[in-house]
């Protein structure tokens, strides 16, 4: 199929594919639409489309930067389906603006507007989102992506967290749509806009360059949880209200963690679970969290990989073996969440246990 725009005037509807297909189709036409460096990713509009592009910047530990320069021929809207791995976003409008649709979530307005000058914090996991984007309009927006395991690495204490990142906890334990939020979180304020300013137009390169952005993507990120906190936005209880839990519920979630373990390979799903431990889905999912701080899939998928981890300490242990044993059909995805999970490649930790046996 090849991707084409009618009109200059039409607003034009793209999938997250088609956008894809459209890029790669200028590139065999000769258009510069994609080139990287080491730490670099650019993506320019094709010509049919409009002007600039965006820019992405990869940092350590789970951190993005993401930078868009544009300016659109033509209306466009974008249909794009998040998935269950969706990163907590900070989002900065210098200028622009877009109309979004997100479908009728709970919690969720199902249309908004993002404005200029305006700065906003959304996690948006299983979801499809629409963006309405206007043509003639300059845009600039500085986003920070921050997958939710990047605050595994701080130590939560619950009596004096802000209650911001006691949302954000709970966000980090479910990796699967149970929580999703956008937040509207007002102007852009000085502070920001100088720390904006400078990732803009940073005067370093290579190693240092990667450190100054990561010090200015934590430092916006601390500016929009200080002015969250302050603005007593949203709390994790208005989106999650707790079960009452019985001595008999607890067994029955303890066993419904057993029978988890068990059936690593082949696990129920959640309907035949609850059916099996004497509990309705409602039940074994909250209670699920409540008891164990995570969701019940989100416990499958830690336990599965910590399992991993202990069988790649045998250098002699094929990827393939590993994924197969840990209940994971394809190698591929089984590569990808351990990476996800470790910030690093199953081969690349195999070796470096065999280094550590070997040193």
């Amino acid at each position: 199929m090849t991707v084409s725009i009618s009109s200059p005037c039409d607003t034009y509807t793209l999938t997250s594919a088609e956008l894809i297909e459209l890029l790669q189709q200028a590139q065999k036409e000769g258009e510069s639409i994609f080139w990287e460096t080491e730490l670099h990713e650019q993506f320019n509009l094709p010509k049919v489309l409009g002007d600039g592009g965006d820019r992405v910047i990869k940092l350590r530990g789970g951190l993005t930067l993401h930078i868009r320069n544009a300016t659109l021929h033509q209306n466009l809207r974008m249909v794009q389906q998040h998935t269950s791995q969706f990163p907590l976003t900070a989002k900065f409008y210098l200028s622009g603006s877009s109309r979004v649709q997100t479908r009728g979530f709970s919690g969720i307005q199902a249309e908004y507007e993002e404005r200029a000058n305006s700065h906003y914090l959304y996690y948006l996991p299983d979801m499809i989102e629409v963006e309405e984007w206007q043509a003639k309009e300059p845009t600039q927006i500085v986003m920070v992506y921050a997958e939710t395991d990047y605050f595994h690495a701080f130590q939560w204490a619950d009596s004096t967290l802000p209650e911001p990142l006691q949302f954000l906890k709970q966000a980090s334990l479910k990796p699967v749509a149970d929580l999703r939020f956008h937040q509207n979180l007002g102007n852009v304020t000085p502070a920001m806009y100088q720390v904006l300013q400078q990732i803009l137009h940073c005067p370093y390169h290579g190693v240092i360059e990667q450190l100054y952005l990561e010090s200015k993507a934590l430092e916006l990120l601390t500016l929009q949880f200080a002015h969250w906190q302050a603005n007593g936005v949203i709390s994790e209880q208005k989106l999650t209200k707790k079960v009452l839990l019985r001595s008999e519920d607890l067994g029955r979630l303890h066993h419904a963690k057993e029978i988890l373990i068990e059936r690593l390979v082949e696990p129920p799903s959640l309907v035949k679970l609850a059916r099996e431990v004497g509990l309705n889905d409602r039940k074994l999912k909250q209670g699920f969290r409540q008891l164990f701080g995570t969701t019940v899939f989100g416990y499958l998928q830690d336990y599965r990989m910590q399992q991993a981890k202990q069988l790649l300490h045998d250098s002699d242990l094929s990827i393939a073996w590993v994924a197969k044993t840990v209940g994971y059909k394809n190698p591929e995805a089984f590569s990808t969440a351990f990476r996800r999970k470790f910030d690093i490649s199953p081969k690349g930790y195999q070796l470096s246990q065999r280094n550590y046996m070997h040193g």
